[in-house]
């Protein structure tokens, strides 16, 4: 607790934490705003979770264990520099430390997306982000864009063709959501903040090398994307030349309902890599005897999937979203978890009615599952990106609700209180249900 103080007391200290978000480009008909040509911000964050006792009667390799308290630290720096217009370059330098409950494994609707697939008892430096984006006007009017992390405030066509290459996250792009994206400030678990069956292509930090392109056309917008595979599912090291890799596309169109602003995304990939099918593994496990092993059978082979995306504001202080995907479950997941059908219902309300009006309430409902070869695959004891007991015999979806509150004690600095409750975790209807309660403190300028 004393590294997790130290370290947010020290970024919180950097400015005077005005807290940059995201906001939605306002159009202006003659604009004055001047272009930002650098820009500096931070953030910092700490989350804190713990499970009390649980039912466990067996527990493998995989597994989520009872009665465990965990923490995460990050704390990122974004430098961005303006070189021509609409030209951008960032850089996110971060600072990392702490593991996430079981070592982040035990759950496929894992509940801390703060908390990576690689966990240290120390803090270490790693380079998350470095970047380009070339922003080329088509027309159709100026808009305003303010200033946030990774966006340098100025002005763009609201018709235009955005280009972005270097080391980001596909989720930097691609099924973005207003209300559940964004583990920092928003919902924690990892399928509330992006598909679940979204098998994105990452290291295990989460972020990948490629290239994607958005071409933006009054209220719709194309998007097309190319990124590296790690070199083996959930890896540490990336491709470096597309020797495996993954095709996103995602087709969005805004619109407004009673005066309010609505988004729907349909988000499609292909992953193209060195994958192995359930069926496989079992049928060598049965001819060996032993347990069953994708790595043994793996060949060239494609993964696909699709997922919806949609978000609508009901009135100023109340938003509504929602998930649904599926992939391709005969083969297994590679980067991201081990999900083959997501489903997920959320809302989103400010404070405004209890006087508190940049707090926020969050509720969502998620419901995930996987294959019939993949349930087969994991009672034959094998493992997944996060789960695997050792055994599967009673299968069932994975349930979760999560709820929380977000204070907003001072600007730019933010206290949450988040409760998630994991039905059959790891798909597992002998375990659980688990209680998973969380703390967060976020400090941004």
């Amino acid at each position: 607790m004393t590294r997790i103080a130290t370290l947010l007391v020290g970024a919180c200290a950097l400015a005077g934490l005005t807290l940059h978000a995201p906001v939605r480009a306002q159009t202006i008909a003659d604009p004055a705003v001047t272009d930002q040509d650098w820009a500096i911000h931070g953030q910092a964050t700490g989350v804190l979770q713990g499970t009390p006792g649980f039912a466990s009667p067996y527990q493998g390799t995989n597994s989520l264990t009872p009665r465990q308290i965990k923490e995460t630290v990050d704390v990122t720096l974004y430098a961005g520099v303006r070189p021509w217009r609409g030209g951008e370059l960032w850089i996110n330098p971060e600072i990392d430390q702490g593991f996430g409950l079981s070592n982040t494994l035990g759950a496929a609707g894992f509940p801390s997306a703060e908390a990576y697939k690689v966990g240290r008892k120390r803090p270490y430096l790693r380079w998350q982000r470095l970047f380009f984006r070339q922003t080329i006007g088509l027309g159709g009017g100026r808009e305003a864009v303010a200033g946030a992390m990774n966006q340098l405030a100025g002005t763009r066509d609201s018709d235009r063709l955005v280009l972005t290459a270097g080391k980001f996250g596909v989720g930097d792009v691609f099924d973005t959501n207003s209300y559940a994206h964004d583990p920092r400030s928003d919902f924690l678990n990892w399928s509330a903040v992006d598909a679940g069956s979204f098998d994105y292509a990452a290291d295990a930090w989460g972020y990948s090398t490629g290239i994607a392109g958005e071409l933006y056309r009054g209220d719709w917008t194309l998007r097309l994307g190319l990124f590296n595979l790690s070199k083996v599912p959930n890896g540490e090291t990336l491709e470096t030349r597309f020797q495996q890799y993954q095709v996103d596309g995602e087709i969005e169109h805004r619109h407004r309902i009673g005066g309010h602003d609505g988004a729907l995304r349909l988000t499609l990939f292909r992953n193209r890599g060195q994958f192995a099918r359930f069926d496989d593994a079992l049928a060598l496990a049965a001819a060996t005897g032993g347990d069953a092993d994708t790595a043994l059978v793996r060949a060239r082979r494609t993964r696909l999937g699709a997922s919806l995306n949609g978000e609508q504001a009901v009135t100023d202080t109340l938003g509504l979203f929602a998930r649904a995907g599926v992939a391709d479950g005969a083969i297994e997941p590679y980067d991201f978890t081990d999900i083959d059908r997501t489903a997920q219902l959320g809302l989103s309300l400010k404070g405004a009615g209890w006087h508190r009006t940049v707090d926020t309430v969050g509720a969502a409902v998620i419901v995930n599952g996987i294959s019939a070869a993949h349930q087969r695959y994991l009672d034959a004891g094998g493992l997944g990106v996060l789960v695997g007991d050792g055994r599967l015999p009673h299968p069932g979806d994975e349930y979760i609700g999560e709820a929380f509150y977000k204070l907003a004690a001072t600007r730019g600095f933010e206290l949450t209180l988040d409760y998630q409750r994991i039905g059959n975790p790891g798909y597992n209807r002998d375990r659980g249900p688990a209680n998973v309660i969380g703390a967060r403190v976020h400090g941004a300028f």
